[in-house]
């Protein structure tokens, strides 16, 4: 990235986790600490402004100190959903997301986006574990907004269906897979609070 370029942090907490009892996964507890406050803390070194894409708790949202943006629809469409709204109200060449949910993800990884992202030219640069792609852990132009408009139109969702259709670069994290551990569940909670590779 140049230092032009105007980075946007994106952290998806949108879902309705019913997975989690339907409690809103980003104020859920890890190590205690609300786990959004893992992906501000990664977000903000790296970016010039957050932004927090949620569709409930707005005011428990605002106290992390960052304008809460929700989808355009209250019908709960996904991820897609949270960043078309984000590249609707960010005034960014490019956006970094991530989701509430995944916090043992650091700057230098969102650092690491960026920089495939810039040095391949791509409109989208995506997470790869060395199995299989993290598509809600990306890089992405806002230049494709009507890209994603006109693929929402069509009824579509799914993730990586619409990122395979851009000029895309997978970003190589095989060497730390365990970084995309996400909570969908207590259960799920309780161990990653357990695993000693948290620092």
């Amino acid at each position: 990235m140049n230092s032009q370029t105007k980075v946007a942090g994106v952290i998806l907490a949108g879902g309705r986790a019913r997975r989690m009892n339907n409690q809103n996964k980003g104020l859920v507890n890890f190590k205690g600490r609300p786990m959004i406050s893992y992906a501000v803390a990664a977000m903000a070194p790296v970016v010039d402004y957050v932004l927090i894409n949620a569709n409930r708790d707005i005011d428990q949202y605002r106290q992390f100190g960052w304008p809460v943006i929700s989808d355009q629809t209250g019908n709960f469409d996904g991820p897609l959903a949270g960043i078309l709204t984000a590249m609707i109200h960010a005034d960014a060449d490019i956006l970094v997301v991530i989701p509430c949910d995944s916090p043992l993800i650091r700057s230098e990884h969102l650092q690491k986006l960026l920089l495939t992202c810039s040095e391949n030219n791509a409109d989208v640069a995506v997470a790869f574990d060395g199995a299989r792609l993290h598509p809600v852990i990306l890089a992405v132009r806002a230049r494709l907004q009507a890209s994603l408009q006109d693929y929402l139109a069509d009824g579509q969702h799914k993730v990586a269906d619409w990122l395979v259709r851009q000029n895309l670069v997978q970003v190589d994290f095989s060497n730390e897979p365990e970084i995309f551990c996400n909570v969908n569940t207590m259960t799920e909670l309780s161990k990653l609070e357990e695993a000693n590779h948290f620092s």
